[in-house]
């Protein structure tokens, strides 16, 4: 089973978005944010999480935003959703990384996290 875990928004100003963000949605920050990380959840009743992160990147040019998908069983949703058409994609993960990146069959990029 699937679920969206988070949804990645990458940004040039994480502080900026975190005030932009939590104003917006009435959100709060799930945890103490780091200068280039933070997770911000409702402030009350259920939603999804948005996990802001600091990119260098053109939004013009990049992706800059995914869905990170999180799994009970990673290795099956994997194997699933590369059966619907999903790929993987080409990818340097650090050490001990819980997630596995795919592209969908239009090439958007998300991550299969285990949950």
């Amino acid at each position: 089973m699937l679920e969206i875990g988070s949804i990645v928004w990458g940004v040039r100003n994480v502080p900026r978005a975190i005030q932009f963000w939590t104003e917006a949605l009435s959100y709060k920050p799930l945890r103490e944010p780091s200068k280039d990380w933070a997770i911000l959840i409702p402030i009350e009743g259920p939603g999804v999480q948005i996990a802001i992160t600091q990119v260098s990147s053109n939004p013009q040019t990049h992706q800059r935003h995914h869905l990170d998908l999180y799994a009970t069983d990673q290795e099956a949703e994997v194997r699933r959703l590369l059966g619907l058409g999903a790929h993987r994609v080409d990818w340097t993960y650090p050490e001990g990384a819980d997630y596995i990146v795919l592209a969908d069959p239009d090439g958007n990029k998300f991550c299969v996290v285990q949950k």
